[in-house]
């Protein structure tokens, strides 16, 4: 079961809660399948996204997610909002929390931004990524991936490689895997690398084929180019020359190996053309997968909140049964 308010991080989160999301998510990817690809579990509910980063795959992700439940949805922006007029994220938040919605979805440059706002709302917060702290959907939608093709987490080698300095997905993925009993290794440069990670339970390598040998998954991350400015190498071809993905690489990891990204690719920076399309490369699912993560995200936070009303009826104290949610038309 899943019983808190929020779904802020995956840190501090049991085993037992992340495999209930997983589960959850897995009987929400077969709406996705459908023909008609919407259930009527959150009529009458209304979801806003509060973006203060650009986004794509994440915003439209929970977008439709929102809508497959029957959810209206409330899309914001920095640009469009009255923080290009001075006011700040508190006040943004609690303007909104008096127009009553259901939940707010916040992804947010400053660390720790969904956490400032879940002290100052009723409603409950969803962390779009905040800084370079945490992306608890993005992680949960790999860990989905990750079970779906190999069966399992527990007892696999998963090999993190990019700019973790600056990666949420990073450090989400650390404490999800970890938690349900995975290896990890950080690979990249050691600029890139903080030794701290190390304290939270990751290998740290800076051999790229090193760091591939035998593992199970690799995970790459993009390079964000707008946080390098020459500090952390000296040229995108000396990094790509490095630590680029390329087929040769590959072939230190095992022979059923996958391959995910996160996206956006750099293609032929941190991954090349070839890999990416290749058989190994599972991140079309990952897309997928993402809508059924925040589906169930939006299902286990809002569908099951208790002494709400939805279009004017009563929600039972107990939460529908999820079969029954998934295959009511």
């Amino acid at each position: 079961m899943f019983e808190r308010r929020h779904l802020l991080g995956l840190e501090g989160l049991s085993a037992e809660e992340i495999t209930f999301l997983l589960d959850t998510s897995e009987s929400f990817r077969e709406v996705s399948e459908r023909e008609i690809k919407k259930v009527p579990t959150l009529r009458g509910r209304t979801i806003v996204n509060l973006f203060y980063e650009n986004s794509t795959r994440t915003r439209t992700s929970f977008e439709i997610a929102a809508k497959r439940l029957s959810a209206d949805t409330i899309n914001l922006s920095a640009s469009s909002s009255s923080a290009q007029k001075g006011e700040t994220l508190t006040d943004t938040a609690r303007n909104l929390a008096a127009m009553r919605p259901d939940a707010i979805i916040v992804r947010h440059p400053s660390s720790g931004a969904p956490h400032l706002l879940a002290r100052h709302v009723d409603c409950p917060i969803i962390n779009g990524g905040d800084g370079a702290h945490e992306h608890p959907t993005q992680a949960l939608l790999d860990l989905l991936t990750i079970r779906s093709h190999k069966g399992q987490i527990e007892g696999l080698t998963v090999a993190i490689v990019g700019d973790l300095l600056h990666s949420r997905v990073a450090r989400s993925n650390l404490f999800g895997l970890r938690t349900m009993g995975a290896r990890v290794r950080f690979v990249g440069p050691p600029t890139l690398v903080p030794p701290h990670f190390a304290e939270l339970g990751a290998e740290l390598v800076s051999d790229l084929h090193e760091g591939l040998r035998d593992a199970d998954v690799i995970m790459m991350l993009r390079i964000q180019r707008e946080r390098m400015n020459g500090r952390y190498f000296s040229s995108l071809d000396e990094y790509s020359r490095l630590y680029c993905l390329s087929v040769e690489a590959v072939g230190k990891a095992r022979k059923d190996v996958i391959i995910l990204h996160p996206g956006p690719m750099n293609r032929g920076v941190e991954i090349s053309s070839t890999v990416a399309d290749g058989p190994y490369s599972v991140i079309m699912d990952q897309v997928t997968n993402g809508v059924a993560v925040r589906m169930a995200a939006l299902y286990v936070l809002v569908g099951r909140r208790r002494g709400t009303e939805a279009a004017g009826e009563d929600v039972p104290a107990e939460p529908v049964p999820l079969r029954r949610a998934v295959a009511a038309e």
